[in-house]
């Protein structure tokens, strides 16, 4: 990546006006060492940029076109608000909140006949999907109106002979007869009716069989279990699907969850309740939040980290599963600092000669600036921002290392052009 960054520096110096690019001198270009293998400071104070900004140079500055900013693969986040030590950083994805999430498919082999929703539409509990027909059900519908009427035949017996058997018309032994073989209509009718539930056929759905309808017997229809939108779609018309297939998936992602892979040293900081602020590549410079509900009870045994859940709101769609995101667990555990800083990821800095300093988006697409920093504690992969840079300032997150060598590279060229 550090040659593609070269490359693109190159690039800037050949593009003239186009891709004006702003340096120091070269006698402070060179990193020292322990930047050069590490990407960030270690403490550097923005008083030293005020020194060198005594020679009568301006910020450092570079732009970027859409392709040299999708080489350098950069990332646009914001810097959050506390204490480096009561921050626990980790990666994270965005995943369906499953009690939200409902598969649907026939419980029977069925024949598509027409498919009523389509991907992305809304649907409300109840609202018809898909119309299928079965042969086997329409076998199941058959069998349940025979019972049904022979239950209906037994039953208005039973009660005909229990009458003439009090005015002794009637022995007892026909009225047991009589009680008997309603009895056994009953449980058959019942039995078919459990047939048609297991199906798929809710109550008021059997009971509008015995109606004099002209729908076929075969006829069923799939219909949402819940409100949401239609996230799969996996069958078309003339299609046979099983009972095994769930074609139709129904998804109410207005809540999300945020499943956050913590490392094992920070299971003691982290607690159901609290706050995850969490940042994905596709939305730069924008934060969400988030609070854990779950802590899994056993570590990953290759990887030594412990699975967390975080519930998100999504109110506006704006988040989807499977995005990547880095999670910041505000575990409020740490050493009594006063006032909160800003906090960036520890590679976000970035040291120019003897100044520390982050990446910030300049006044238009492409613009960025090396706007000199103080750093403060350090935890895990977050460092404190006490001087040069604000709780909700925009910088660049991921890709900084890369950008400071574009812009290095360039200011030597244009140094050594003079």
């Amino acid at each position: 990546m550090l040659l593609v960054a070269c490359g693109v520096a190159i690039g800037l110096i050949g593009c003239g006006s186009d891709a004006a690019l702003e340096a120091p001198s070269s006698t402070h270009d060179q990193p020292s060492q322990d930047s050069a293998s590490h990407g960030h400071p270690r403490g550097k104070d923005a008083s030293d940029h005020d020194a060198h900004e005594g020679h009568g140079e301006t910020p450092d500055r570079v732009e970027l076109d859409a392709d040299q900013r999708a080489a350098l693969d950069l990332e646009i986040g914001t810097a959050l608000a506390g204490s480096a030590e009561a921050v626990v950083t980790a990666p994270a994805t965005l995943r369906f909140d499953a009690d939200r999430v409902a598969r649907v498919g026939p419980r029977l082999r069925a024949k598509v006949r027409t498919v009523e929703a389509d991907l992305g539409d809304t649907v409300a509990a109840g609202d018809v999907l898909a119309v299928l027909d079965s042969v086997e059900l329409g076998q199941a519908k058959a069998a349940y109106l025979t019972a049904a009427a022979r239950y209906r035949t037994r039953a208005a017996a039973y009660e005909r002979d229990r009458g003439l058997a009090e005015d002794q018309i009637v022995s007892e032994s026909d009225v047991a007869e009589s009680r008997a073989d309603y009895r056994q209509a009953k449980a058959e009718r019942r039995a078919a009716r459990a047939e048609l539930a297991l199906y798929g056929m809710d109550e008021a759905a059997i009971d509008a069989v015995d109606d004099d309808s002209d729908a076929p017997l075969s006829r069923l229809a799939l219909t949402a279990p819940r409100a949401g939108r239609i996230a799969r779609r996996d069958l078309v018309a003339g299609e046979t699907v099983g009972p095994d297939e769930t074609p139709i998936h129904v998804v109410d992602n207005s809540r999300m969850w945020l499943l956050i892979k913590a490392a094992e040293k920070a299971l003691p900081r982290i607690a159901v309740g609290q706050t995850v602020r969490f940042d994905v590549r596709p939305l730069p410079g924008e934060t969400f939040t988030g609070r854990i509900d779950w802590i899994a009870p056993e570590l990953d045994p290759e990887s030594r980290s412990v699975r967390v859940r975080a519930v998100v709101d999504n109110p506006n769609d704006r988040l989807k599963a499977g995005m990547f995101a880095t999670a910041r667990i505000e575990t409020g555990k740490a050493r009594d600092s006063g006032a909160a800083h800003a906090l960036v990821p520890i590679d976000a800095v970035q040291q120019i000669g003897e100044r520390a300093g982050v990446l910030v988006p300049g006044e238009h697409a492409g613009a960025f600036m090396f706007t000199p920093v103080s750093t403060g504690a350090e935890s895990g992969d977050v460092v404190e921002i006490t001087q040069g840079l604000s709780p909700g300032d925009a910088l660049v997150t991921a890709g900084a290392f890369d950008l400071k060598a574009a812009l290095t590279a360039g200011g030597r060229s244009a140094a050594h052009s003079h």
